[in-house]
């Protein structure tokens, strides 16, 4: 079983066994070989209750076709792209549905050099084959199966971004959600002076106490709540795969994914000056600011790992950041870490000598709404009518990713998703008396225009 709708812009993503199955995971690992001629490939999973079945599904298909394929176990994501840009694998994966709910798995794969496969370099060909009447003939020689672990080296790699000596001995509390970081934080203990507070950690596929998305607010509340009982300097939200991670302030306000980029940015220019830096076409404009402040150079960029990725190449980016929590590194194969993220901060927070709260709130100066969701039926057609909206009104309109509404002292971005009949709105303004007009200004004028906001 593959449904097409699983293959998506930036990864693959399906309800298991209703939309992909073991059998169409087996089809899936052939047709990787057979368009990407790989000799090697690296695959690791998460905890999913469906990884042994899509994992070594892939993992069957491949060797079926005469690559070797080397098993990495638990993984999270990122250690995937670290796999590829060490060991040099012309194909890694990590199997995983991120933060979705318990019935999905899918995967991410990269090629060497973790150079990320998307939509217009091989996902959509990958679907068309696998979706194909055409029949592969096995290798005369099949792959062979070996096992690597790589958490030491991926350790040490993450440890040597930051400077462990000037890291303060916190008290923080962290969620995993039952995924990855449960498995992966205590594996950094033993080499950080800050004091752990475990929540959620075993890892359990099933995610019976939230589901691993820090984005959503209920998958925050037992953090927030356990960071104020506790006292504790922070807290720390990891999504499934681990590849993503917020802060939670001493007073139990999520840090959003704006912030962090301009605290990491700064952080970064202070040790590297004249460094480009990128930011994705939905980050607040604190960020560029940040960047211009202490001497880098800030690229608007779109939204997206694989585009991002991409960009970092073209403009030789030093790091990027989204608002969704990815975080991109030059010496990280230009892949994003939560881990190298979470290390880097732990160094600025430590030598700022201030609470959480303090720090963040230099930079948290623009108030704005949580990425709101519009279901409609023509999403070209909305955006068009919204750009004509305001076209005389505004300061500029760009179409970096969706259209973008510029004011002196707001601006509002609708871009479109790549799998779903939705519209994505963001708005940033000077104040709340602002940020609240706009945001029911466009409310009314996409429901007038036919959308219906939707959770998704």
């Amino acid at each position: 079983m593959i449904k097409a709708n699983i293959f998506r812009d930036y990864d693959v993503r399906a309800i298991v066994p209703q939309e992909l199955d073991k059998k169409g995971a087996i089809r899936i690992g052939q047709v990787l070989v057979n368009l990407f001629k790989p000799k090697t490939v690296a695959i690791g999973h998460d905890m999913r209750i469906t990884a042994d079945e899509i994992a070594g599904g892939i993992a069957e298909g491949i060797m079926i076709q005469g690559a070797n394929v080397t098993d990495l176990g638990l993984i999270s994501t990122d250690m995937a792209y670290f796999a590829s840009g060490k060991y040099g694998y012309d194909l890694a994966l990590s199997v995983s549905a991120s933060h979705n709910p318990s019935e999905y798995n899918g995967f991410k794969v990269v090629k060497k050099g973790a150079i990320a496969i998307s939509g217009n370099s091989g996902i959509y060909d990958i679907r068309d084959l696998a979706l194909s009447d055409e029949k592969f003939i096995p290798a005369k020689k099949r792959g062979i199966l070996s096992k690597r672990d790589i958490y030491d080296e991926f350790i040490k790699h993450c440890l040597s971004f930051t400077n462990l000596k000037k890291i303060k001995p916190f008290k923080v509390v962290i969620d995993a959600g039952n995924a990855m970081a449960g498995f992966i934080i205590p594996k950094f203990e033993k080499y950080l002076p800050i004091k752990v507070i475990p929540l959620y950690f075993k890892l359990d596929g099933n995610f019976p106490n939230h589901i691993p998305n820090p984005l959503l607010p209920e998958a925050t509340s037992d953090l927030k709540k356990e960071v104020l009982k506790k006292k504790a300097d922070f807290g720390l939200a990891f999504d499934g795969d681990g590849d993503r991670m917020y802060f939670i302030d001493e007073k139990g306000k999520l840090v959003t994914g704006t912030i962090t980029t301009a605290m990491i940015s700064e952080m970064i220019l202070r040790k590297n000056k004249n460094k480009t830096i990128l930011y994705n076409a939905v980050t607040g404009k604190i960020v560029p600011q940040i960047i211009k402040k202490y001497g880098g150079k800030g690229i608007r960029v779109r939204v997206g790992h694989t585009l991002i990725k991409e960009d970092m190449r073209k403009y030789k980016a030093y790091f990027a950041g989204e608002h969704s929590g990815h975080y991109y590194f030059k010496e990280n194969y230009y892949a994003d870490s939560a881990f190298v993220a979470m290390l880097i901060a732990l160094e600025l927070i430590s030598e700022e000598n201030k609470t959480l709260s303090e720090i963040t709130g230099k930079y948290d100066i623009y108030p704005s709404i949580p990425e709101t969701n519009f279901e409609v039926k023509d999403k070209e057609k909305v955006m068009k009518n919204i750009e004509k909206h305001y076209k005389s009104k505004a300061d500029k309109i760009d179409w970096l990713d969706g259209v973008t509404i510029w004011f002196k002292d707001w601006w509002a971005n609708i871009r479109p998703s790549n799998t779903q009949p939705l519209l994505r709105l963001n708005i940033e303004a000077d104040n709340n008396e602002i940020l609240i007009e706009k945001e029911n200004e466009f409310t009314d004028l996409i429901q007038q225009l036919g959308g219906k906001k939707t959770k998704e």
